[in-house]
């Protein structure tokens, strides 16, 4: 990304504007997020679920006020599915159109010049990788990249490094200005190096007790500060248990908001235990947590 605003001027300058999206960084995430800037770099963001790893790459879209691109993995995905197809049916009807016209006057058509036609950058459509490399300014967002395969990862390398791709009937479409590439993982399975290595990378912890104050009251504000206290120490507790789905960010601002609603003024067991599901997200998890609520507001 070219021509940036003041707030990539410094790692502390960069926090201050995520700050006022209602991002908070701490001094290593914001430093990273400025080395990739600087240095063009994609930005590998690892870590529990929850942690704030795909909400960076939405607030540095915002700072910037860069299109947010975003292309979610999955088993199976191919180059395919992030990178473009040609519109099947507009073709169709093209090829219908050509035929009906030549059919009016006569002429012949010719093979091809038809089929020249059919593959026009009209009928091109665009998937995110090759949107990210024609829009100015993005982020290109590759959610759960740990969810894909070898071969998906082999045919980034190459994107990530030359910002380029090459369509056989249309030539080499090259980013004029490159897309901030934001990568996350929440490590199921172990991304390769060689795709590490041309990435900054961060591991993303769920936020201390103080920070994950701040972002409830970033986030909802009005939020009384003993309630805020209340939840964020009852959300850092059940991270310390075993659970089979510790809470996340999101869902302490999910079990904040639910508390609210309901006319809660402080966190305690009945109403703990009436908004349980806006926190977790498991039969099981949640039928533990009910029998030691007392114990878990005590503590």
């Amino acid at each position: 990304m070219t021509d940036r605003p003041n707030a990539a001027g410094s790692p502390v300058a960069l926090a201050a504007a995520l700050r006022s999206t209602g991002y908070l960084a701490d001094d290593g995430i914001a430093t990273a997020a400025f080395l990739a800037l600087q240095m063009n770099r994609p930005l590998f963001c690892e870590g529990e679920p929850g942690t704030g790893k795909t909400a960076l790459a939405h607030a540095l879209a915002e700072v910037f006020g860069a299109e947010l691109i975003r292309l979610q993995c999955h088993e199976g995905i191919d180059a395919a599915q992030a990178l473009y197809d040609w519109d099947f049916p507009r073709q169709l009807l093209h090829l219908r159109a050509l035929e009906a016209a030549a059919g009016a006057s006569g002429e012949r058509l010719d093979a091809d010049s038809v089929e020249a036609s059919l593959y026009d950058r009209r009928f091109l459509l665009a998937r995110p990788i090759l949107r990210a490399l024609q829009s100015t300014p993005s982020v290109l967002l590759i959610d759960e990249i740990d969810r894909a395969d070898d071969e998906f990862e082999a045919f980034l390398l190459e994107v990530l490094t030359e910002h380029a791709v090459t369509i056989p009937e249309v030539g080499e479409i090259r980013a004029t200005t490159p897309p901030l590439v934001v990568l996350t993982s929440n490590r199921t399975r172990e991304v390769h190096d060689a795709l590490k290595r041309r990435c900054l990378y961060i591991w993303l912890d769920h936020p201390d007790l103080q920070r994950e104050i701040e972002i409830l009251h970033s986030r909802l504000p009005g939020l009384p500060e003993r309630l805020a206290a209340q939840v964020a120490g009852a959300v850092q507790q059940l991270r310390r248990a075993d659970l089979l789905k510790p809470p996340g960010v999101a869902e302490t601002l999910d079990w904040a908001r639910a508390l609210q609603l309901v006319g809660a003024r402080h966190l305690d067991v009945d109403s703990a235990a009436a908004t349980l599901g806006a926190v977790l997200k498991y039969r099981e998890d949640a039928d533990r947590v009910r029998t030691q609520l007392d114990a878990l507001l005590a503590s």
